[in-house]
């Protein structure tokens, strides 16, 4: 039996001890000191009753609901049996407070109610009446019953407040790594947009230089240059993008977000490939977000860079037009538009994704009769009352959004 039991905690064993010290010391104490013809002698049965309720306290913390059903009915029947008062009934008080403490509340409240029914019923079948001592006994359980209950509330609370603390530590650490994955995703997509777009026109003049190097040197020579510009500005990005990857405590990029007012550049670029670029800009020019704008020239240097990589083009056309809600940048170009079945590729996948982040769409695909058309639509939030958006729905035909040129 005694190998089934596990072993007191030292707690548990001292809080026994002294119980039981205090319990067996006030009886002898009480009968010693102010004996009662009437009571009855505690040996045996009050000596087992004390020791009912004393020794069962140490395996509380093991089996508290056991513990107590016994440690109290053993003091609950120790007084109506009329042995010397003592002090056996602290062993209620304590396994009436653990239980309701260490959340055993409904089990902790039915054993101290039943132990005051209990008690007073036997006074009121043999004596025909109540004690007043009945009267402290309903006091002394309530206050042990309440004092478990505020200090378990507190402990709950306290618990709670740590486990939103650690929640809390979590979340920020979690939307610090959303941010930073959010941010490489960025710098790669522009590392992208400006290496492909870049690469493309010094591929592109690289091949002009080598074919005209003999037949015509002068215009190698531009083609050379141009190389030699592009690839400095391109080195110029690159090092701005990179720039925000870099220690906390280094200087940050000192280079501005490309945005529209850099499309010129990059429609001058594209010229000395040997496309014929038209910028065309309808309405007024208003100040954009940092991320529209942005988006609206990453939308345009992708597009041409396909046009120059891709499309056989003699030709393209840039729209930027400002609405009342929104901004549609269009990149349509006299090219062959798409040969075969679309292949999925980063440019248009990295557009929408652009577009998306500021709650825009971009479509892209052949248009009918030939060429290519790229088409995105940035929201610069709601319009007001009675200001429609003064940007026409695509009146321009099938978009083939799900066709891209870019492998």
């Amino acid at each position: 039996m005694a190998a089934l039991l596990p072993r007191p905690t030292r707690t548990d064993a001292w809080l026994a001890l002294v119980l039981l010290v205090l319990s067996a010391g006030s009886t002898l104490l009480v009968e010693w000191l102010d004996p009662v013809p009437t009571d009855r002698e505690l040996w045996p049965w009050g000596w087992a009753l004390v020791l009912g309720a004393c020794l069962p306290l140490l395996w509380r913390t093991a089996f508290p609901r056991v513990v107590g059903l016994v440690s109290i009915v053993s003091a609950t029947v120790y007084y109506p049996l009329g042995f010397p008062d003592g002090m056996v009934m602290l062993c209620t008080a304590v396994m009436l407070y653990t239980l309701v403490r260490w959340g055993h509340r409904v089990f902790g409240w039915t054993l101290g109610v039943g132990q005051f029914a209990a008690v007073n019923a036997y006074e009121l079948l043999v004596s025909g009446g109540f004690r007043f001592e009945a009267v402290g006994m309903v006091a002394w359980v309530m206050l042990l019953l309440c004092t478990g209950e505020v200090v378990r509330w507190r402990q709950e609370y306290l618990r709670a407040d740590r486990e939103r603390a650690l929640e809390a530590g979590r979340t920020k650490e979690e939307e610090v790594l959303r941010r930073a994955s959010e941010e490489r995703v960025r710098l790669a997509r522009d590392v992208h947009d400006t290496v492909a777009h870049n690469i493309s026109l010094i591929n592109v003049q690289a091949g002009t230089a080598l074919y005209l190097i003999e037949t015509e040197p002068g215009r190698a020579a531009e083609a050379l240059a141009t190389i030699k510009q592009t690839s400095k500005d391109t080195l110029t990005e690159l090092r701005g993008m990179l720039g925000v990857l870099r220690a906390v405590d280094e200087a940050a990029p000192r280079s501005p977000v490309p945005g529209l007012d850099r499309v010129g550049e990059l429609a001058e670029g594209t010229r000395t490939a040997g496309l014929d670029v038209e910028v065309e800009v309808v309405g007024a020019p208003s100040h954009l977000p940092v991320s529209t704008d942005s988006a609206a020239y990453r939308t345009v240097q992708e597009a041409l860079t396909n046009t120059v990589r891709h499309s056989g083009a003699t030709a393209v056309r840039v729209r930027i037009e400002h609405g009342a809600s929104a901004l549609v940048v269009e990149v349509t170009d006299d090219g062959r538009g798409t040969v075969g079945p679309p292949v999925p590729g980063n440019g248009i996948t990295g557009m929408r994704e652009r577009a998306a982040l500021v709650g825009g769409t971009v479509d892209a695909g052949p248009l009918e009769g030939g060429g290519f058309r790229v088409r995105a639509r940035l929201p610069l939030g709601p319009a007001g009352p009675g200001q429609p958006d003064s940007i026409p729905p695509d009146v321009h035909g099938p978009s083939g959004a799900d066709e891209t040129r870019t492998p």
